[in-house]
């Protein structure tokens, strides 16, 4: 998808979670569609470098070093962007922490309850000041980044399935909350993204997760920044509170083998 024709010139986007992957793919993406960017993460010598790359290619950024979910965190980082920029547009709540893969009764409590403040509080505190934000301008759009995992379900991931799948819901009803002041909120849902945590797997856990999508290959991380794009702009403009998969396919259903239809006896699974 283009992005540059959507019409951010003169635009303020944030992104939670800027720091890489996704976010930082986002950030680039809001840069060169013509946003000034704020780029939002606890780790400062991430989000400068990042700046400094974009302020370099032409563009405008500003970075705040920030825990999304510390309440008075997020308020000085919104006070920031007012002060600095005087209006907020678009927001990308993408900030994220997993616990580690395991059966429910045997999950990690403290990781558990990691996941679910950055998830869930991370992603209701940070549109709690951007929708404050946006209102002074008049209306904004915000995306919410949730999972096929929050959709479907994963097994041994319990702690981000609910985390996701709160966010999905938390997002629909704050979309009811504003739809009809001009604020729209969105969620995407990414399935198998080919993003540093996928890289240090290995090849072959990027084989199998390829596999386990219909397009059989693994999304990029420019996919998903042109759908969060596209969402904050005013092509989407009627839309809100839905959850958009960005998976390959993987909520459309179970692809089944032509032979299986048939009545033909099934070919072994591919390995």
């Amino acid at each position: 998808m283009n992005t540059n024709n959507l019409g951010f010139a003169g635009k303020v986007a944030l992104v939670a979670g800027a720091s890489k992957g996704i976010g930082a793919a986002t950030a680039r993406a809001f840069a060169q569609a013509g946003a000034s960017v704020v780029l939002l993460s606890r780790s400062q010598p991430a989000v400068e470098a990042l700046a400094v790359s974009i302020r370099q290619a032409g563009g405008d950024a500003l970075a705040i070093a920030a825990d999304v979910g510390d309440e008075n965190a997020m308020k000085q980082a919104l006070a920031s962007v007012m002060q600095h920029y005087g209006r907020l547009d678009a927001a990308f709540n993408n900030a994220t922490d997993g616990t580690m893969p395991a059966p429910l009764a045997d999950l990690d409590i403290e990781g558990f309850d990691r996941g679910i403040r950055t998830n869930i509080r991370g992603t209701f505190l940070g549109m709690r000041y951007q929708i404050e934000a946006m209102a002074r301008a008049g209306g904004g759009a915000i995306v919410n980044m949730a999972s096929v995992a929050g959709i479907n379900g994963t097994s041994g991931l319990s702690g981000y399935v609910s985390a996701k799948a709160g966010i999905i819901g938390l997002s629909k009803a704050a979309a009811l909350d504003y739809a009809d002041q001009g604020i729209r909120i969105n969620v995407v849902a990414p399935g198998p993204i080919l993003t540093h945590h996928l890289e240090a797997a290995g090849a072959d856990i990027q084989r199998h997760a390829a596999l386990s999508t219909p397009m059989r290959r693994l999304g990029r991380m420019e996919e998903v920044a042109a759908s969060v794009l596209w969402l904050c702009s005013d092509a989407a403009s009627y839309i809100t509170g839905v959850v958009l998969p960005i998976d390959g396919g993987m909520t459309a259903g179970t692809k089944v083998p032509m032979n299986y239809r048939r009545g033909e006896p099934p070919r072994p699974a591919e390995p």
